[in-house]
Formats: structure tokens, C-alpha cells, sequence
């Protein structure tokens, strides 16, 4: 399909989005499923319980514009599970592994802050100001789920990680 307009671009983002949700959540439930450190479960397994909401959103999103969640596949957020689940597999130790879910989560987050960004961009260009506020909502879950996981790398994973 070709795309010829902003409108059509940002439909596609959402579809986008809609699959990198999609494909986040099954592996931020491996991501905590490996996690040794309580407060890195915990972390990994609450975003995950709010990147359903964040697919729900999405999916009002597209019912609104007549488009359908999974169109698209994500080909970057598949690459970056990709890594995550290699990673997962080469990384020995607990304490190390833990450091190295962070490493990946935050890379997924960061993909994904990028996403919703440059959608509500689209979204404001477009004038379409609710969307616009559902995305950047989003948006700011993504940056504190970010800077969780910062807090607990320095709050002694990565520390746990370099004297194991």
C-alpha cells in the first residue's frame, strides 16, 4: 500500500504502534519471568499490565480512523525483541541478566518514546487534539516506566552486576 497523504502516514504510525504493543508485551512478561531482582519484576510486570492499556488505546485509536490493529508489522520494535531475547539467552548470571533486561527494556522504551512522539507530532499536525492528548498520556507513561528502570540499574543492579 502506498501512502499518500499525512493522514494515511499517521494511520500507519498507529498501526505501527498498535504491533510494537503488541510484540512489547509478550516480552516484557519473558523479561520479568527471568528477573532475579524483586523490584525489577515488579517494574517489568506492571508496564506490561500498562502497555495493555496502552494497546486499548491504540486500538480506540484505530477504530476511530477505520484502520485495524497488526496491519503492520513493527519491524524495528521485532528487531529490538530480537535482540532482547538473544541477549537473554548469551548473559550468565542473575545478577548480570538483571542488569541486561534493563539494558533491553530501555531500549524498547526508548523506541517507543520515539513512536509515540513522532504520532502525536502527526496527530497535532493534523489537528487532531484528542488523539494529540491520548498519545502524549502515553507518551509520558513510556518516559517514567524509562526512568524506573534507570532508578533501579543505580539503585544496585548494575553495582550487583559488576562485583558478581
Amino acid at each position: 500500500m502506498k501512502i499518500k497523504s499525512l493522514t494515511e502516514l499517521y494511520v500507519a504510525e498507529l498501526e505501527e504502534l498498535a504491533n510494537a504493543e503488541d510484540q512489547l508485551a509478550e516480552v516484557l512478561l519473558e523479561l520479568a519471568e527471568v528477573a532475579s531482582n524483586q523490584k525489577l519484576k515488579s517494574a517489568l510486570s506492571d508496564h506490561r499490565e500498562e502497555t495493555l492499556v496502552h494497546q486499548e488505546r491504540l486500538e480506540s485509536l484505530l477504530t476511530e480512523h477505520r484502520a485495524h490493529a497488526n496491519a503492520h508489522t513493527d519491524q524495528a520494535m521485532q528487531a529490538l525483541v530480537n535482540e532482547t531475547r538473544k541477549m537473554l539467552e548469551i548473559v550468565e548470571g542473575r545478577e548480570l541478566r538483571d542488569a541486561a533486561a534493563i539494558a533491553s527494556a530501555q531500549k524498547l522504551e526508548h523506541y517507543e518514546i520515539a513512536a509515540y512522539g513522532a504520532a502525536a507530532a502527526l496527530a497535532g499536525q493534523l489537528n487532531l487534539r484528542g488523539d494529540q492528548q491520548m498519545l502524549h498520556k502515553t507518551l509520558e507513561e513510556e518516559k517514567k516506566a524509562d526512568a524506573l528502570l534507570t532508578e533501579i540499574a543505580k539503585g544496585g543492579v548494575n553495582r550487583a552486576a559488576s562485583s558478581a
